[in-house]
């Protein structure tokens, strides 16, 4: 594992009774690849595998892999379908549909600060984003190649492609590690911060409005928000029951099909919030609408069922008060880094 401690300094300068604030934000580093990052976001929790050292190369090829629909059996499918900068790197359906319009059964999670996390996917399976980048590839309801090797053969049949492994790799060699190594760099590069609650943080105590101030507090107090989404990522990478889907004759169990814990029933990742109202629908399946409807479920305690998260109890709160939460989730929303699209592909 590839981490790198950096110190985060607050300079606040007050003039004119308005207060200026610049913050030294921290940079993270692979090798002598070096991306600084949005202000509030903490270097110190960056995660980069050792076999995956980050370089310019392999995020731009990544970047381009991401984007392109000629990895999927059809052509119309790429990773950016279901996770696409302009929703969020997610996509506003309650679950997404692969080649030939089959339905998967989760909602797509953001791309958003994977930055910050090792285990991926709703569930955990993935170990790495590494490993997550192979799942969809040959998923038939997803992109649906018949193999890896026939992903392989795709991107190896493309001209354009092999001079832009040589780049990233050293050598033209075009196999299924490196592209999911490629991805995997791409994404690392995909985060969000400089939001308001950053820059109230950072000293610009005009960044929020009283509302949002209002439901900061809730959301540490009253409601417990941030007994789960913890921290500067607004999360705290565990899984938890809430009892979404947990009263459905056959609900999904989420992290119980990777630890077959008893515990884990009903277990899904706590998501980031950051960027949040761009990533409408929510939960695992999808089933909340709005940021109203997600208050409202948690207001309520969850849905009760045998593993319910001791986290969950009824909150309740006045209507002004769930307004205030929504509106400091709103706060919640930064500049995304690396979010344009490639306008054209290797041919």
């Amino acid at each position: 594992m590839f981490r790198i401690v950096l110190s985060t300094a607050l300079a606040v300068v007050v003039a004119g009774g308005a207060i200026a604030a610049e913050s030294k934000r921290d940079t993270v580093k692979s090798g002598a690849w070096s991306m600084t990052l949005p202000l509030g976001l903490q270097g110190d929790s960056a995660y980069i595998p050792d076999g995956n050292p980050m370089n310019e190369g392999k995020v731009e090829l990544g970047k381009l892999l991401y984007f392109d629909k000629r990895l999927s059996k059809d052509q119309t499918i790429s990773c950016a379908t279901c996770h696409h900068p302009f929703h969020g790197y997610a996509e506003p359906k309650t679950v997404s549909a692969g080649v030939g319009g089959a339905l998967g059964g989760r909602n797509s999670p953001t791309v958003i600060n994977r930055l910050f996390s090792a285990d991926q996917f709703w569930d955990g399976r993935a170990a790495d984003l590494e490993e997550q980048a192979h799942g969809p590839l040959t998923n038939p309801i997803e992109m649906a190649m018949p193999s890896h090797d026939a992903v392989v053969a795709v991107v190896k049949g493309i001209k354009g492609y092999p001079p832009l492994f040589a780049k990233a790799f050293g050598d033209p060699k075009v196999d299924m590690p490196r592209i999911a190594k490629a991805i995997a760099a791409y994404e690392r590069t995909v985060v969000s911060g400089n939001s308001a609650y950053d820059r109230y943080q950072a000293g610009d105590k005009s960044a929020l409005s009283a509302s949002a101030v209002r439901g900061m507090e809730l959301f540490n107090g009253k409601a417990n928000c941030a007994a789960c989404h913890a921290s500067f990522n607004f999360t705290d990478e565990n899984y938890r029951n809430i009892g979404v889907g947990m009263d459905k004759p056959d609900p999904d169990l989420g992290r119980y099909a990777v630890t077959k814990e008893n515990a884990d029933k009903g277990a899904f990742k706590t998501p980031t919030l950051r960027n949040i109202v761009h990533t409408a629908p929510y939960m695992h399946d999808g089933s909340e609408a709005t940021l109203m409807d997600v208050v409202e479920f948690y207001d309520k305690g969850g849905i009760k069922n045998p593993q319910l998260s001791a986290d969950m109890r009824p909150l309740k709160l006045s209507y002004q008060e769930k307004l205030d939460l929504i509106e400091f989730m709103h706060a919640l929303t930064g500049e995304v880094t690396n979010a344009t699209p490639p306008e054209s592909f290797p041919q």
